[in-house]
């Protein structure tokens, strides 16, 4: 039988080999550490709540892919009610238009109206559950097939440059970037969709206080409809918000395991 002491300094020396291997290649260590899937999603979420809340140059950049998004969701909503998508425009003051031909008023009207802002939290809702399922590449096809539709429709230079450059970066990632670098990116867009979801919305009211956005979405649906264009606004608020509340519990959920 082992005495006390015997035990004591067998389990230390069983320590002793993985705290010297731990020691010799600290930075292996912590490259693994960071490729899980908590250290991904918290490190993707601080960076896009960072590009978001910052603003300035990097958000103006990045915002563009919540236009792409934003019209493509209007160009989706307008083919679904029967209208027929006469084209897509993007601007490099990162705004866009998304015109379409049939009924002037209606439900389908409304429903394409209605679609534009609330397009960027749902799909970060549909991203995040995808990720949440470890379906990291079917990510990258839904981005590809959004990216080629609304490439298809665009009918402005700056909207075409602005959508290739979206379709190269995501080309990289796929077919030339190593499999670790996959995932960080879909986390990375997927929270930048729910985060840049939001503050969109808080950007349109505080142009309509200023009244610089008579003709925005909430303002048409407003005219669509009985419901107060300020309603609207507090319809997508409530809605991205949830996007963003459902999707971050998907995301942080390897966090909390």
């Amino acid at each position: 039988m082992s005495s006390p002491v015997q035990l004591a300094l067998g389990s230390t020396a069983r320590d002793v080999p993985v705290a010297l291997q731990a020691a010799a290649d600290p930075a292996g260590t912590l490259l693994e550490q960071a490729q899980t899937p908590a250290m991904i999603t918290l490190i993707a979420g601080g960076v896009a709540l960072l590009v978001v809340l910052v603003g300035g140059t990097p958000w103006r950049r990045a915002r563009n892919v919540v236009t792409i998004v934003h019209e493509a969701g209007h160009a989706l909503a307008a083919v679904l009610v029967g209208r027929r998508l006469q084209g897509i425009k993007l601007h490099s003051d990162t705004s866009g238009v998304t015109v379409s031909r049939g009924k002037p008023e209606g439900p389908g009207m409304a429903f394409t109206a209605m679609a534009g802002y609330l397009a960027p939290s749902v799909l970060g809702l549909v991203f995040a559950s995808l990720l949440g399922n470890d379906l990291v590449d079917t990510v990258l096809v839904l981005v590809a097939l959004l990216l080629l539709g609304v490439l298809v429709m665009v009918r402005n230079t700056y909207g075409v440059f602005t959508v290739v450059v979206s379709a190269v970066v995501l080309a990289l990632v796929a077919f030339v970037a190593p499999v670790e670098v996959q995932a960080p990116f879909g986390y990375l867009l997927t929270w930048f969709l729910l985060f840049g979801g939001v503050r969109p919305v808080i950007e349109l009211q505080t142009k309509r206080r200023r009244g610089q956005a008579r003709d925005s979405d909430a303002d048409q649906l407003g005219r669509l409809t009985a419901v107060p264009p300020v309603l609207w606004v507090l319809v997508f608020a409530v809605a991205t918000v949830s996007c963003l509340i459902a999707g971050g519990l998907w995301l942080l959920e390897p966090v909390a395991a």
